[in-house]
């Protein structure tokens, strides 16, 4: 049986190691073909919204778009609704397969027998 893999991603380019390791992560269990779901809260939101992927310029990483366009081919990718309203973000504003959820919906995954959760 495949786990999924719950990825929660909370700091953006203020801490562009823990980001980049978060979304290392997530894109390489999607390239391992486990199925992966991204939950961005926080700064981390940037990373859905399109045209404001934080750019972490850090030497030998992969660039941030790469990573979350990989994360989307398989996997998916959840805004914190809290965060998205705090910053003005809606629904029309989310990269393509991304969307709003709420701590209820990350709770009721992460509970789930077959799922593992890393928090960055």
């Amino acid at each position: 049986m495949t786990r999924t893999l719950a990825v929660k991603l909370t700091c953006g380019a203020e801490a562009a190691e823990r980001a980049n390791q978060a979304l290392t992560v997530a894109a390489s269990a999607v390239a391992l073909g486990a199925p992966v779901s991204l939950w961005l809260t926080g700064e981390a939101v940037w990373f859905g919204v399109t045209g404001r992927i934080p750019d972490l310029g850090l030497d030998g990483a992969v660039d941030a778009v790469e990573l979350i366009a990989t994360i989307r081919e398989v996997g998916s990718i959840s805004v914190c609704s809290q965060c998205a309203a705090r910053r003005g973000v809606g629904d029309s504003d989310l990269i393509e397969g991304a969307r709003i959820a709420g701590a209820a919906a990350f709770a009721e995954l992460v509970l789930q027998d077959d799922v593992r959760a890393l928090v960055y």
